[in-house]
């Protein structure tokens, strides 16, 4: 394994281990349930904005260490952006986990999310990658719940 993948590695162990940001907000926001079928990784997703910029957000639930890696990573990546600034991330988070196992990514855009590109290889792990973003994409539309069937 090379020293990136080793890297990768030991920060989705750290952020699945001592996720950030978990916990409800304890303030008027936006939330959005997420399910995932297929593996039963369930996640409550909390967003505060203000003027079209993510102020606060935390996350709630129960899932695998990718599902829970992936959402902390979330929750440190948006804070502070405008909604048109995640809606970019989350098109470049979602490219990345669905991109051919040997498509070049370009982490740089990506930062620490780019630890989540491995999920390429385990297709079914995709959805654990990605229950959180959607989750929190419907968080931010107005809708309730998500699934990823």
């Amino acid at each position: 394994m090379s020293d990136l993948q080793n890297l990768y590695q030991e920060l989705l162990l750290d952020h699945s281990r001592k996720p950030r940001n978990f916990g409800e907000l304890d303030c008027e926001c936006a939330r959005a349930e997420g399910y995932n079928p297929l593996c039963g990784d369930e996640i409550t997703v909390f967003l505060q904005m203000r003027d079209g910029v993510v102020c606060q957000v935390g996350f709630t639930g129960k899932g695998c260490a990718i599902s829970t890696a992936s959402a902390s990573l979330m929750t440190e990546s948006i804070k502070g952006k405008t909604t048109a600034e995640v809606a970019a991330l989350f098109e470049q988070l979602h490219e990345c986990v669905t991109a051919p196992f040997d498509a070049e990514i370009d982490p740089e855009p990506l930062g620490k999310l780019a630890a989540l590109a491995g999920v390429r290889r385990f297709p079914m792990r995709v959805k654990c990658a990605s229950l959180a973003w959607h989750t929190m994409r419907a968080a931010m539309s107005g809708d309730e719940s998500v699934t990823t069937e």
